[in-house]
């Protein structure tokens, strides 16, 4: 399966289509990207390559805005996206899928690393690409709600998903035999897999990886200010800085450039 590539939303493609130069923000986005007067930045503590760039991303945007900002922990990716809908933060830096954008506006992808996600097998196993394990009766453990738990949800053909609350749950029910692999990135299964002897990743993938970040709905200013920022900071060389310095270089990378749409409208 080919790694699902972000397209813009109406609210960003309208931004890159008005070529918006300066990234000065109104009155109204200010109200948007910050109602509570500091930008609320949700941070996934639970993956470790959203754990390292997005605080210091989020700040940098705060900065950009001049407003103050506040991180929000977050250890499940469910609970991140439920508060998407009651106003518990105003930006959060998550993993793009389409049934995402039921719920939140994404701006352009700012990280990107292809056939980065894959699966865990445990010890005695087997299988050695995901055909292998694609197989009536097998099950792959995955956190709900996490893109893994989504895309894995389209992928298979024959084995099922076997949901979980959280990244240690996931990889709990691998162990004990409940699920025959456990579904993350490479950079998560390989520090995961240095805890169990005899696990292995396997040797092929079943998506790639984009995080970008997310606003709630009915934010188009917000959307298209964070749009605005994130195009600048691949650019600038603002996310490579936090790649180098979060020590992810060589397993994600900078994004490229959001392709211009164009405006339809809004």
């Amino acid at each position: 399966m080919k790694p699902y590539t972000v397209v813009c939303n109406a609210v960003c493609a309208a931004a890159l289509a008005a070529g918006c130069a300066s990234n000065a923000l109104s009155p109204e986005a200010k109200s948007q990207l910050a109602p509570a007067g500091a930008l609320r930045v949700a941070v996934l503590t639970s993956n470790p390559i959203i754990h390292r760039t997005t605080p210091a991303l989020g700040r940098e945007l705060a900065t950009q805005a001049g407003v103050p900002v506040k991180l929000i922990d977050y250890g499940a990716v469910n609970k991140l996206m439920q508060d998407a809908t009651n106003g518990a933060w105003d930006v959060a830096v998550v993993a793009t899928d389409p049934e995402r954008q039921a719920i939140v506006d994404f701006a352009p992808a700012h990280l990107a690393a292809d056939g980065f996600l894959t699966v865990l097998v445990p010890p005695g196993s087997s299988a050695r690409r995901m055909a292998d394990i694609d197989q009536p009766g097998m099950r792959v453990a995955a956190v709900r709600g996490a893109a893994t738990q989504i895309v894995l949800a389209r992928t298979l053909k024959n084995a099922s998903v076997l949901a979980a609350e959280n990244e240690d749950a996931a990889f709990e029910s691998m162990k004990a035999g409940k699920a025959q692999g456990y579904a993350q990135n490479r950079f998560i299964l390989r520090a995961r897999a240095a805890t169990l002897p005899g696990s292995r990743l396997l040797d092929d993938s079943f998506a790639g990886l984009h995080l970008a970040f997310a606003l709630p709905k009915k934010r188009p200013a917000a959307a298209r200010y964070v749009t605005q920022f994130v195009e600048k900071a691949k650019a600038d060389g603002t996310v490579q800085r936090a790649i180098e310095d979060a020590g992810l270089g060589g397993e994600v990378n900078v994004a490229p450039a959001a392709q211009e749409l164009p405006y339809k409208g809004m």
